[in-house]
Formats: structure tokens, sequence, C-alpha cells
């Protein structure tokens, strides 16, 4: 059985899948204020802005990491 959490700042949402993770340590290293591997939730997603977030997930090597933006309700158009 996969698992699977989600940790969401509000506009956007970090997605981890556990099983795919290989402890490559990127994300906290590149964003400590975020991912804390020894704290639980491990994922702080209001320690970094939405686009700092993204960056990082974007350098997971294993995929274990993703993000997807939340739906805004607003509507301009």
């Amino acid at each position: 059985m996969e698992t699977t959490k989600e940790y969401s700042n509000g506009e956007v949402t970090i997605v981890w899948k556990a099983e795919l993770c290989i402890h490559s340590a990127i994300c906290a290293k590149g964003l400590p204020n975020v991912f804390k591997p020894k704290e639980k939730p491990w994922v702080n997603a209001n320690g970094a802005s939405s686009e700092e977030m993204i960056n990082q997930v974007k350098k997971c090597p294993s995929g274990a990491l993703s993000f997807y933006y939340n739906k805004k309700e607003k509507k301009d158009e």
C-alpha cells in the first residue's frame, strides 16, 4: 500500500510519496525551513514561498516529491 501525504500552504500543495523516496536529502539541504526529516509533520508548507518550494521539489531525484496548484476561487475573467 502506497503512502502519500500532502502539505499545503493554501496556494500550492506538496505531495510526498514515501515509497519513492531515496532519502537523498536534497530537499532538506536546499530548504531546511520547509523539509525537516526529524520532525512530524516533516514538511512545513509555510516555511518558504510557493515559488521556492516548487523549485526545490523539482530537484527531487526520485520523484517522491511533486506539487500542484490549489484552485483559486476568484473569477477575474
